[in-house]
């Protein structure tokens, strides 16, 4: 099976400059794990999971015990935290590849990429298991 049939097209972005703050609100909003990072041209830059903003931002924030230091970690831009030069996937290219480099390179998903490296969808691991059970029923 090909990846284009199991993608997901509908994706969340944002430029390299922007605030943490605008990307835990899209977390929050979408309950997407994955925020696909994008240079001035649309082309894919990096990749912002959900667990790499909770490693980022204080864990103080929203608490009693929060102090002004604990805000500034909202501050910090998307370009400071993402994972650079994402591993990406094709359209075209297996489910059985992708799992594979997924598992290689310890990542929870693939950005599915256009040859001038603009983004058409997104896999991740659930994407894989729910294709999984289905050929297992």
């Amino acid at each position: 099976m090909k990846l284009e049939e199991i993608m997901v097209t509908e994706v969340i972005t944002v430029g390299m400059d922007e605030g943490l703050e605008i990307v835990r609100v899209l977390f929050e909003r979408s309950h997407f794990h994955h925020v696909l990072v994008l240079d001035e041209d649309g082309t894919l830059v990096g990749v912002v999971s959900d667990r790499d903003l909770l490693k980022a931002l204080s864990p103080f924030i929203s608490t009693l015990a929060e102090r002004p230091q604990d805000l500034q970690t909202l501050k910090r831009r998307v370009h400071q935290i993402m994972s650079h030069r994402p591993v990406t996937a094709v359209r075209n290219g297996s489910v059985r590849d992708a799992a594979a480099l997924m598992l290689k390179n310890q990542i929870s998903c693939l950005p599915i990429v256009r040859p001038d490296q603009t983004v058409e969808g997104i896999v991740t691991w659930k994407d894989i298991l729910k294709w999984l059970m289905e050929r297992l029923r």
